[in-house]
């Protein structure tokens, strides 16, 4: 197969590649573009263009090499994926993590191979070193060192200095001591990605806050441990060495294999001579990866297989990069994800359906919890999240005031000033949290909520807990007077008993109130044996259901997905205590032999049936980055019949219907 290459910039890196794609056994050069299209010169008969959207527009090239600054890679490899252009962009694939998701989401979606450019990857040198470490050359992998560093210019506006071009060592070329450490690590482990468990960091930051020397410690799996060294300001020989309990091997030019170095393995083993396997290069450096793109398109693959980059692969380096940048203290403005990443405001891209509840606009089929899953520092991946669920369709986001002790409250405020899409969704909003569940701690908590909201008003108001002590009319004061206020629209309880929410309501009855519209229960295919937390209830009993349907009040269903029971939670798991008995671990089963059949995720399966439950539920599920939740609204598009929805939830047991009526 043959693909017509674009190049986005006329750069140093563009040009290596162009020049060695010349000696691709797949690939020929049609197109460069340029801000300044006199710049594209010496590139030989190609079309030029000078602007990268009038080459992304060219329907004479099917694949484009993306080589601006580090700060718009993620930009542009969206515009090419959803141009159908397969995509080949340069390391580091984004600024952060939440860049990177984007990125892989906009692939999935529209289809097209992508491929982060770790060229020393695709070269035969890798190959053999991944081939020793296999045999068993030296024993176990102990110890890992890897070094990228060199001495650019002084120049504080040079791409490599300034911090709005994404300056700094980690990013430039400790990309590479991060990704070659996690491939020894992965073939000592039996894997094909590995992520440190653990990872430390320092160095030195400049004053344009960019590190100009840096060095970094990774732990793994196994107790095997890597020291990196990389740096923009000082020189170091490039190096990557893995020392097992029976020698070492060490590549002399890991990253360059034939620009300034040998492409060879040197092998050493305990009370043998060095061995020393030199790789046979039969093609320029640049022309390895552009003929692993070509054969992986022709195959009908959308990503790379090992040792080139997959896109788990890339995941995980720009994970282990961000770690590695907080350690030693550096910060872009892309870490806060100040916009969305491709550029544009946020737009509906496909519509969902919707639910019906009284006094607010209608809720998306799904509704988006907004814990944060992530630690202080990465909360652009939970924005990432936000903006990808509204433009799927999405308006119903769940909040609380005692989440992340208010951080995730104040995210999500952030999220809905840089969206300015308040008037496009409706807000869930929760409080009075025990041990503050008292009448008069409502409006002091909303008040508070608000304000790291950065809103006026919340849409729907749960009370988080009930507190049977207080006679309910003293609640149902609380949140009528929110009402009438116009701070709140409607309310209801979350965790509250069906009894407890018919007393309110009878009270509100009496006394010209409104009364509790929605309710916020657990509820699950898997059942909630004991509450993951105290005082929380759940409502998929028996007598429970039947009085939904009877009230037709609407269940906001939080831990719809059983806290990743579906995911393969283990025993001894966060929460697996509110989950763990046979009759579940016989629903995960099922739920698995289905998603099997179908082709989807056992935790998309899970939430398939909830939404296949006949009484009004919308189920909340919380996503921890763009692939789960692209998982989970599949179920949106699942249909399942009659006999399969029974039969996932333990009904007719000893028959296993097919799963030829199931289509996603």
């Amino acid at each position: 197969m043959t693909l017509r290459w674009g190049i986005l910039s006329t750069g140093r890196i563009a040009r290596a590649f162009a020049k060695d794609l010349a000696t691709s056994e797949t690939g020929t050069l049609v197109a460069v573009a340029s801000r300044d299209r006199s710049r594209v010169t010496g590139f030989g008969d190609v079309r030029a263009f000078g602007s990268y959207d009038e080459l992304l527009a060219d329907d004479g090239v099917d694949a484009v090499y993306i080589a601006p600054p580090h700060p718009f890679h993620a930009y542009w490899s969206i515009a090419a994926a959803e141009a159908g252009k397969h995509v080949l962009c340069e390391k580091p694939l984004a600024m952060n993590l939440a860049e990177v998701e984007a990125v892989l989401d906009a692939a999935e979606r529209n289809g097209v191979f992508l491929m982060e450019a770790f060229m020393y990857r695709c070269h035969p040198q890798t190959e053999i070193l991944v081939e020793q470490l296999r045999s068993g050359a030296i024993g176990d992998v102990r110890v890992i060192e890897a070094v990228h560093s060199f001495r650019g210019p002084d120049d504080p506006s040079s791409r490599l200095l300034a911090r709005e071009l994404g300056g700094g060592g980690i990013l430039d070329v400790g990309c590479y001591c991060v990704s070659g450490a996690r491939l020894a690590a992965a073939v000592a482990l039996g894997t094909e990605c590995a992520t440190p468990v653990d990872v430390t960091g320092t160095g030195h930051v400049g004053e344009t806050g960019v590190d100009e020397w840096a060095v970094g410690t990774f732990r793994f799996d196994g107790d095997i441990v890597a020291h990196l060294a990389t740096g923009v300001r000082v020189d170091q020989p490039p190096r990557l060495a893995i020392y097992g309990s029976e020698g070492s091997i060490v590549l002399r030019a890991p990253w360059l294999p034939t620009v300034g170095g040998k492409p060879e393995v040197v092998v050493h083993r305990r009370g043998s001579k060095s061995d020393t396997i030199v790789a046979k290069s039969k093609r320029g450096l640049y022309a390895y990866e552009a003929d692993v793109v070509a054969q992986c398109v022709s195959e009908g693959r959308t990503q790379a297989q090992f040792p080139a980059c997959s896109w788990d692969d890339s995941l995980a380096n720009a994970k282990a990069l961000d770690r590695w940048r907080r350690a030693v203290g550096v910060a872009y403005d892309a870490d806060g994800l100040p916009t969305p990443v491709h550029g544009r405001a946020l737009a509906v891209r496909t519509t969902m359906r919707t639910v019906d509840v009284a006094h607010v606009a209608p809720v998306s089929r799904v509704a988006l919890g907004t814990i944060l899953a992530e630690p202080p520092g990465t909360d652009a991946i939970a924005l990432g999240v936000w903006d990808a669920f509204f433009e799927a369709g999405g308006n119903t986001f769940d909040t609380a005031f005692i989440y992340g002790r208010g951080r995730a409250e104040a995210v999500f405020g952030t999220w809905l000033s840089t969206r300015g899409v308040r008037d496009d969704i409706v807000l869930i909003a929760k409080g009075a949290h025990t041990p503050h569940c008292f009448p008069d701690r409502v409006a002091q908590q909303l008040e508070i909520s608000l304000e790291r909201l950065r809103t006026d008003r919340a849409d729907l108001y749960f009370l988080h807990r009930d507190n049977p002590d207080i006679p309910v009319g003293e609640f149902v004061d609380a949140l009528e007077a929110l009402r009438r206020a116009g701070t709140i629209s409607a309310y209801g309880g979350s965790n509250w008993t069906a009894e407890r929410v018919d007393e309110a309501n009878a009270w509100a009855a009496a006394n010209g109130a409104q009364g509790f519209t929605v309710l916020s229960n657990q509820f699950s295919l898997a059942r909630m044996i004991e509450p993951t937390y105290p005082g929380c209830v759940g409502a998929n009993e028996p007598a429970f259901r039947s009085w939904l349907k009877q009230r037709g009040i609407v269940n906001f269903a939080w831990s719809s997905q059983a806290s990743a029971f579906f995911a393969g939670l283990p025993e001894d798991g966060f929460l697996a205590h509110a989950w763990y008995r046979e009759d579940n671990l016989e629903r995960r089963r099922r739920a698995e032999s289905l998603a099997a059949e179908v082709g989807v995720h056992p935790m998309t399966i899970a939430l398939a049936w909830l939404l296949h439950v006949d009484m009004p539920i919308v189920p909340i599920i919380g996503p921890c980055s763009r692939a789960e939740l692209r998982s989970s609204l599949r179920a949106l598009d699942l249909e399942l019949d009659d006999a399969q929805i029974g039969w996932l939830d333990l009904a007719d047991s000893a028959k296993t219907p097919s799963g030829e009526n199931a289509s996603a």
